[in-house]
C-alpha cells in the first residue's frame, strides 16, 4: 500500500523520496551498450541513464573534453532522465573510453563506455576493366585495406592463379597480381578476394582483364601497276589484324587522304582496308601507306603505285623550206612510261632511229623523249606528211606534221602525142609546183587559144593542163609549148603533135593445127603507127578456095600471150592464114600467109565419166533437200547409174543409194533440223566410176509453229467454217430423224413417206423388205447412195493426223499405199477419176480409212 502511495505523490516531493532512497542504496548510472566494436564508417548511439532524477548528465570524450550538443560528427541529446550520445560515420580517431557523468545535489556519479573502432575489408582501388598491351608485364591493381592485415587470393576461371604453377603469375607484396608477358589467352575475369581470419570476414571484386593486341598490317601487293588515261580504277588493298579492331587510314607520299562521300577521286571500303583510285593518272604514282591503329599501338604497310602511261606526242611543228635549202630539222617530243621510242614514217617508207640514207640526206637522232629528223639538200619530193610514232610496251601514239617545200614549176608528160586528122587528142602537161603555178599554152609564140586556132580547147586541173586538139590539116601538127609560172620561178616544155600512121604487119611465128582448130602464135608489129593497136584481123582459107574467112581478136587479150585460136576448120585440110593489125587510124599491112594442115579426127578410147555437177534446193518443210544432178561428160560410154551417199558432218554415212542414169535429181527427206550435211554423188559407166562430186548444205532451224497444211481444204475462212458447222448440225438432225424413222416409225421422214409416197403406217411394217435397206431401193433406183455419218461414227485416224472437210471428190475406196513422195499426186489423180457416188465425213488428212466404212 505504501508503494502505491509513493506513485501518486506529488512531484515536489519526488526529490525528497530520492534522497531517502540514495541513502538507502548508492546512486547508479547505466550506459547501454557499454562496450562495442564499430566498423569504420558506421554510426552508433549510446544511452546514459541515471536511476533518480538527475540534475545534469554530461558526456566526455576520451581526451577528457566535454561533448556539446552542437557538433556535427558527435551529437548529444538530453532528456529528462537520460542523455544519448550519437557518433556518425565513425573513424579510427573516434576510438577510446567515453564517460557519462550524472550530477545531482548529492554529488556526481559516472559510468564509462569503451568504443573500439575497426576497419572492415575495403577495396579502395580495384577498377574494372583493366587493359594491357599484349606482351608487356601486366600488373592487375587491387587495393584491399582493413584494420587487420587482410589475406588476398587471386582467382582466374575459378582456380587460384598460384596453383596454376605458371611462373608468369606472381602476387606482389602489395597484393597486386603481376602477369609477365601477358597473352591474349590470359584475357578474362579475375577475382581479387580479401579475407580477415580473426573476424571470418571475406569480400571480393571481379576485375575484367582485357589484353589489347597491337595491330599488324599486310599489303596484298607491295607494288601495284596501273595504266594512266584509260579511265580505269585501281585498288590498293591491305589486311589488318589486332584488338580492338584497328582503324585504317591512308597517306600518299606522307599526306593524309581524307574520306569524303562526294570524293570523285578516292573511294574507301566500309572498314577502310581498300583504297580505290578512280581515273588513274600519271600523277597518282606515289608511295601509299596503309596505317592500322588501335589502343595497343599502330603499324603500317607500304604500297608503291606504279602508273604506266601510253605514249603521247607532246610536240610537233609544221615546217616550210625552199628547194635546194641546206637542211631543215623536224622535231618530235613524246611522254610516256616506260620512256617511248620514237620512229618516223612517211607515206612511202619507214625511217628507223639513227638511220641515214646512202647519200646522207636524211639523219634521225633520238635522245630520251625527243627525236629529230634532219633533211639535207632539200628537194621538192621531200614535201609531204611526216608521221612521228611514239611506242612503248603500253601502246603507241602518232601525230603528223607537214613539211612544205616551195619550188619552181616542174613539167612532165609525154613529149610526143600521136593522132590523125579529124581525131581529137589531148596533149597533157603535168605541173608540179608550190605555190601553185599559172599555166599557159603557146603555138609559134602565140598564146592559145586564139582566133587562129578554133579547133583547140584548154582544160586545167590543179595538177595538170590539157590541150585538146582536133587536127583539121597537116598545119595542126607540130610543136606546142607549155609554160608554168609561180613566184619561185618558171618552167617551159615543148610537146610535139605527130600524125599517126597505120601499123606495120605482125609476123606469124608458129601454127599448131588440130582436127578442127589451129593455135596461132604471133609477134606484134614493129611499128604501131604511134597509137595503140586495137584489134587483130585473122584471115584463113582452104587450099583451092578464093574467099577468105575472117575473125577479129581483141588486141589486149591476144597480146597477153601472143596466141589466138582459129576454130571451125575441117579435118585433114590444108589452110593458109594471114594476120593484120588495126589501130585507131585503120588497118595496117597484111602479114605473109602461113600454111598448115589440120589433123585427122581421132576417137579417144572410152574412159570413166566426169563427176556430175550438183545444185541444191531446200524443201518447203525445212528438213528435206533436193539435189539436182547435171550430167557432164560420160567419157564415151553411157552412164549406167548414179551412186549417192550423204551424212551429217563428221557422222557416219547413210546407206548408199543407187539412182538410174535417167534421174536428174534426188530428194533427201527426214533430215535433222539445223544440221550441216554433205552429199557425195558418183557417176558410173562401163569403164568405172567418176570422181565424187561434193555438195554441202545446212537444214533450217526447227520451226516453233507447225506450218499450215498445203491440202486444198487448208486455210478455210471464218465463213466457210461456220457454214461447215451449220451443215454438220443439219446432218445431225437428219440422222436423228432417220433413226426415229427406222426404229420407231415416226418423225418427219415417216410423215413424208406416209403422205406423199403412200407408205403404210407404223402398224403395217413392211414384211417383204430386208432389214437395213433403204425404202427407195426396191425399185432398183440408180440414184447414188448418200451415206451420212456423225462425229461419233468417224473412223479413228491411226496416224494421229488432222481432219479434212468432206467434199464430193472423196475416194470411194481405200487408196493404194504409195511412197510418201508420190502420195499427194496419186490422191489427186484418184480424186479426179473417181465418180461422185458417195459423200462421207472422213477424218481430216487421214492416211488410212476403215475398210468396213469405206463402202456404201
Amino acid at each position: 500500500q505504501g508503494y502505491l502511495y509513493l506513485l501518486i505523490w506529488p512531484k515536489k516531493h519526488f526529490s525528497l523520496i530520492c534522497f531517502f532512497l540514495f541513502f538507502a542504496v548508492s546512486l547508479q548510472v547505466n550506459i547501454a551498450p557499454n562496450k562495442v566494436e564499430v566498423p569504420v564508417g558506421e554510426s552508433k548511439f549510446f544511452l546514459c541513464q541515471g536511476e533518480c532524477q538527475s540534475k545534469d548528465i554530461s558526456w566526455f570524450a576520451p581526451n577528457g573534453e566535454k561533448l556539446t550538443t552542437n557538433q556535427q560528427h558527435i551529437s548529444v541529446v538530453r532528456t529528462e532522465d537520460s542523455s544519448t550520445l550519437t557518433i556518425y560515420n565513425v573513424n579510427i580517431d573516434d576510438a577510446g573510453i567515453y564517460k557519462c557523468v550524472v550530477s545531482s545535489e548529492e554529488g556526481d556519479v559516472e559510468a564509462t563506455l569503451n568504443v573500439k573502432i575497426f576497419q572492415k575489408l575495403t577495396f579502395r582501388n580495384a577498377p574494372s576493366p583493366q587493359e594491357f598491351k599484349e606482351g608487356e608485364d601486366a600488373v592487375i591493381v587491387c587495393d584491399v585495406v582493413s584494420s587487420l592485415p587482410p589475406a588476398v587470393i587471386w582467382k582466374h576461371t575459378g582456380r587460384d592463379v598460384v596453383l596454376k604453377k605458371d611462373v608468369r603469375f606472381v602476387v606482389l607484396p602489395n597484393n597486386y597480381l603481376q602477369i609477365r608477358g601477358i597473352k591474349k589467352t590470359d584475357e578474362g575475369m579475375y577475382r581479387c578476394e580479401g579475407r580477415i581470419l580473426a573476424r571470418g570476414e571475406v569480400d571480393f571484386r571481379d576485375i575484367h582483364v582485357i589484353v589489347n593486341v597491337p595491330p599488324t598490317v599486310r599489303s596484298k601487293q607491295s607494288t601495284v601497276n596501273a595504266t594512266a588515261n584509260l579511265s580505269q580504277s585501281v585498288k590498293l588493298v591491305c589486311d589488318a589484324d589486332g584488338f580492338p579492331e584497328p582503324t585504317i587510314s591512308w597517306t600518299k607520299d606522307g599526306e593524309s587522304i581524307e574520306r569524303g562521300e562526294d570524293d570523285e577521286k578516292y573511294g574507301f571500303s566500309y572498314d577502310g582496308s581498300e583504297l580505290t583510285i578512280r581515273k588513274v593518272e600519271k600523277n597518282d604514282e606515289a608511295e601509299y601507306l596503309c596505317i592500322a591503329e588501335n589502343k595497343a599501338g599502330e603499324h603500317d604497310a607500304t604500297i608503291h603505285l606504279k602508273v604506266f602511261a601510253k605514249p603521247k606526242i607532246t610536240y610537233v611543228e609544221n615546217k616550210t623550206a625552199m628547194e635546194l635549202e641546206d637542211q631543215i630539222t623536224l622535231t618530235c617530243e613524246a611522254s610516256g612510261d616506260p620512256i617511248p621510242s620514237i620512229t618516223w614514217r612517211t607515206s612511202t617508207r619507214n625511217i628507223s632511229n639513227e638511220e641515214k640514207t646512202l647519200d646522207g640526206r636524211i639523219v634521225v637522232r633520238s635522245h630520251a623523249r625527243v627525236s629529230s629528223l634532219t633533211l639535207k639538200d632539200i628537194q621538192y619530193t621531200d614535201a609531204g606528211e611526216y608521221i612521228c610514232i611514239a611506242s612503248n610496251t603500253i601502246g603507241q601514239d602518232s601525230q603528223a606534221m607537214h613539211l612544205e617545200v616551195q619550188y619552181a614549176p616542174k613539167l612532165q608528160g609525154p613529149v610526143a602525142v600521136y593522132t590523125w586528122e579529124g581525131n581529137q587528142v589531148n596533149i597533157t602537161c603535168e605541173v608540179f609546183a608550190y605555190p601553185s603555178a599559172v599555166i599557159s599554152w603557146f603555138r609559134d609564140g602565140q598564146l592559145l587559144p586564139s582566133s587562129n586556132y578554133s579547133n583547140i580547147r584548154i582544160y586545167n586541173t590543179p595538177t595538170a593542163s590539157y590541150l585538146e586538139v582536133t587536127p583539121d590539116s597537116e598545119n595542126d601538127f607540130g610543136n606546142y609549148n607549155c609554160t608554168a609560172v609561180n613566184r619561185i620561178g618558171q618552167e617551159s616544155s615543148e610537146f610535139i603533135l605527130v600524125q599517126a600512121d597505120t601499123p606495120s604487119a605482125p609476123s606469124i611465128e608458129r601454127v599448131e593445127p588440130y582436127s578442127s582448130t589451129a593455135q596461132v602464135e604471133f609477134d606484134e608489129p614493129e611499128a604501131t603507127g604511134g597509137v595503140p593497136i586495137l584489134r587483130y584481123k585473122a584471115e584463113w582459107r582452104a587450099r583451092g578456095e578464093e574467099d577468105w574467112h575472117s575473125r577479129m581478136y581483141d588486141a589486149k587479150e591476144a597480146n597477153m600471150e601472143g596466141v589466138f585460136t582459129v576454130m571451125g576448120l575441117k579435118p585433114e585440110t590444108r589452110y593458109a592464114i594471114r594476120l593484120t593489125a588495126i589501130n585507131g587510124k585503120g588497118a595496117g599491112e597484111i602479114s605473109s600467109p602461113s600454111e598448115f594442115k589440120t589433123q585427122p579426127v581421132r576417137t579417144p578410147p572410152p574412159r570413166e565419166p566426169s563427176a556430175p555437177k550438183l545444185e541444191g534446193q531446200m524443201g518447203e518443210d525445212g528438213n528435206s533437200f533436193k539435189v539436182n544432178l547435171i550430167k557432164q561428160d560420160d567419157g564415151g560410154s553411157p552412164i549406167r547409174h548414179y551412186l549417192i551417199k550423204y551424212r551429217v558432218h563428221s557422222a557416219e554415212w547413210k546407206p548408199e543409194m543407187r539412182l538410174p542414169s535417167s534421174s536428174d535429181h534426188v530428194i533427201l527427206k527426214a533430215l535433222d533440223w539445223n544440221a550441216e550435211y554433205e552429199v557425195y554423188v558418183i557417176a558410173e559407166n562401163q569403164q568405172g566410176k567418176s570422181k565424187p562430186a561434193h555438195y554441202a548444205f545446212r537444214t533450217s532451224a526447227q520451226p516453233t509453229i507447225i506450218p499450215a497444211s498445203t491440202s486444198p481444204t487448208a486455210g478455210l475462212g471464218t465463213a466457210a467454217i461456220v457454214g461447215i458447222l451449220i451443215v454438220v448440225f443439219v446432218l445431225l438432225l437428219v440422222a436423228v430423224d432417220v433413226t426415229c424413222y427406222f426404229l420407231n416409225k415416226c418423225g418427219l421422214l415417216m410423215c413424208i413417206a406416209v403422205n406423199l409416197c403412200g407408205k403404210s403406217g407404223p402398224g403395217a411394217k413392211g414384211k417383204d423388205m430386208e432389214e437395213g435397206k433403204a425404202a427407195f431401193s426396191k425399185d432398183e433406183s440408180k440414184e447414188p447412195i448418200v451415206e451420212v455419218r456423225t462425229e461419233e461414227e468417224r473412223t479413228p485416224n491411226h496416224d494421229g493426223g488432222k481432219h479434212t472437210e468432206p467434199n464430193e471428190t472423196t475416194p470411194l475406196t481405200e487408196p493404194e499405199k504409195t511412197p510418201v513422195d508420190e502420195k499427194s499426186a496419186i490422191q489427186a489423180t484418184e480424186a479426179k477419176t473417181a465418180p461422185a457416188a458417195e459423200v462421207k465425213t472422213v477424218p481430216n488428212e487421214a492416211t488410212q480409212t476403215n475398210e468396213n466404212e469405206s463402202k456404201a
